[in-house]
């Protein structure tokens, strides 16, 4: 701990006694410092013990004692020193009376005591005081590297909340709790993800005080990682401020698991490296080779049905594949499966994962959270994800997936399904322009003949068409006779310039009907 001014009272050496203030000596004193000045004040930081002899103040006026006292005592100054027999032979009662009403403690320092030894025991006491706290801190740290050594970063954590007297957690980079000391913090730190995805969001270092929840308890959240996104985060929830040998911890605890985080980072591009041999065996047709490559690392994954999501993300928005892979391998590594997530450039992303497994929901997740804020510029998350497929059929799975991204953005959405495109109709991939451009090119004349008033050959070709080349059906449709409908068919052919009976011009004529409807 450091001095206080009822350790100087009790230091033998000194032979100090108290004159006022005796309910305040449990105040530390953080420096002794001697002044004569009529108003010391604009050179004190706080906390200090004046001494003085009142070689230039009146400490017999009881109103500019009073003054002096409650200016000393604004200031922050713990105490006052007052040395007998220089210029006084006791304390005057003006001063004893000002220093007990405002509750400022007042030391007599007897002549034999020089201000100089005071000063020396004050800093000779700090000294220890922060060797302790050194010594503390270095003891705190070797433990917390022990344990980070046996028991990894769980007992770390362990030995951090023991240290702090309170609670620690480990967030993953998609801000999930993936650890905490004690278990029952684990809920708490929870609570706390919107804190943590805040601060990810800043450049690593980084930190922030929060009130825990229901303000239980006081929260310090460090980014942890030297890259430009953070791959963690820590919590240390405690009651108070954190001491000096809590800082040592707490910072210990930093540079360890940025130590663990940057290896990890090292073994993630190697097993990044490996997953990229192993889908382009897959691509080329080479399943036997793909799994020899991935041996235990991936095997797991190529022994179940899988499914491929390929996505892009632009210059403007460049981390969103970063936060997709995140998402991915976080997820995996709290479910214990193996997922496969490979670059490809700087602007495209494939990731290989379980068919319902936990990285694929989160993936999926993700990407309707997204779609909600989603914003049309070219840098936003645009993914396609394939079928089930198994590793023979990888590279046909790979191009549904190309497939749906495709699809993805012709439509503006963030993700679309292969299987959902299958199930569903082919007329929302005509909603393109060049579509549009085609279909109104292909039907102006007959719009043009239909507009002089001499018969409705659109409507009546679309009836004809609907109805596979029926005319009674067609007729009836269109309330006309058979030999009418098939009068403007002739017509159509001939404004054409095509063959009704070509299944293509039909297939065409019937496909730029749609394209243009208006229902």
């Amino acid at each position: 701990m450091p001095p206080t001014l009822a350790s100087l009272v009790h230091h033998s050496a000194l032979r100090l006694t108290v004159r006022a203030g005796e309910d305040r000596l449990d105040v530390p004193v953080r420096w002794a410092h001697a002044s004569e000045l009529a108003d010391p004040v604009p050179y004190m930081e706080g906390g200090e013990l004046l001494l003085i002899t009142a070689l230039k103040l009146d400490a017999e006026d009881r109103e500019a004692m009073r003054r002096y006292v409650r200016r000393l005592s604004g200031a922050g100054v713990v105490g006052l020193g007052f040395a007998v027999g220089v210029h006084y032979d006791d304390i005057p009662d003006a001063l004893v009376d000002a220093a007990r009403e405002e509750g400022l403690p007042l030391l007599e320092v007897p002549r034999r005591t020089p201000f100089l030894a005071i000063s020396k025991a004050v800093s000779a006491a700090i000294a220890a005081d922060q060797y302790r706290a050194v010594t503390a801190g270095f003891a705190a740290q070797r433990e917390l590297t022990k344990q980070a050594l046996t028991d990894g970063p769980e007992g770390l954590l362990a030995a951090l909340a023991a240290q702090v007297d309170g609670w620690a957690a480990l967030y993953d980079a998609s801000g999930a709790v993936v650890a905490a000391a004690p278990e029952w913090a684990v809920r708490r730190a929870a609570r706390l993800t919107p804190d943590v995805n805040r601060l990810r969001d800043r450049p690593a270092p980084a930190s922030s005080v929060v009130a825990g929840p229901e303000n239980e308890d006081r929260v310090e959240l460090h980014s942890i990682g030297t890259g430009r996104r953070p791959r963690a985060a820590l919590a240390v929830g405690t009651a108070a401020a954190p001491g000096t040998v809590e800082r040592y911890a707490v910072h210990s605890a930093i540079a360890l698991l940025t130590l663990t985080t940057e290896r990890s980072r090292s073994l993630h591009a190697a097993e990044q490296r490996i997953g990229a041999a192993v889908l382009g065996m897959l691509l080329a047709g080479e399943p036997d080779h793909a799994r020899a490559v991935a041996g235990d690392l991936y095997g797991g994954l190529l022994d179940a049905p899988f499914r491929i999501i390929v996505a892009a993300g632009g210059e403007a928005n460049g981390d969103a594949l970063g936060a997709l892979a995140e998402v991915a391998e976080s997820a995996a590594a709290r479910s214990g499966e193996a997922v496969l997530v490979v670059p490809e450039g700087e602007d495209r992303l494939v990731v290989l994962a379980a068919d319902g497994g936990a990285a694929l929901a989160a993936c999926c997740d993700h990407a309707a959270a997204r779609e909600g804020a989603r914003k049309a510029d070219e840098g936003e998350l645009v993914a396609g994800l394939s079928a089930p497929a198994g590793p023979i059929a990888a590279s046909a799975a790979y191009k549904q997936a190309e497939q749906a991204l495709s699809v993805a953005r012709r439509r503006g959405r963030v993700l679309v399904e292969h299987e959902r495109m299958a199930a569903g109709s082919v007329l929302p991939l005509l909603a393109d322009d060049a579509v549009r451009a085609f279909a109104d090119g292909l039907l102006r004349a007959l719009h043009d003949h239909d507009a002089t008033g001499r018969g409705d050959l659109v409507a009546s070709l679309r009836a004809w068409l609907s109805r596979h080349g029926q005319w009674d059906a067609a007729a009836a449709d269109l309330g006309v006779h058979r030999h009418t409908l098939r009068y403007r068919m002739r017509r159509v052919e001939e404004i054409l310039g095509r063959s009704l009976d070509d299944p293509d011009v039909r297939m065409e004529l019937w496909l730029a009907l749609k394209a243009t409807s208006s229902e």
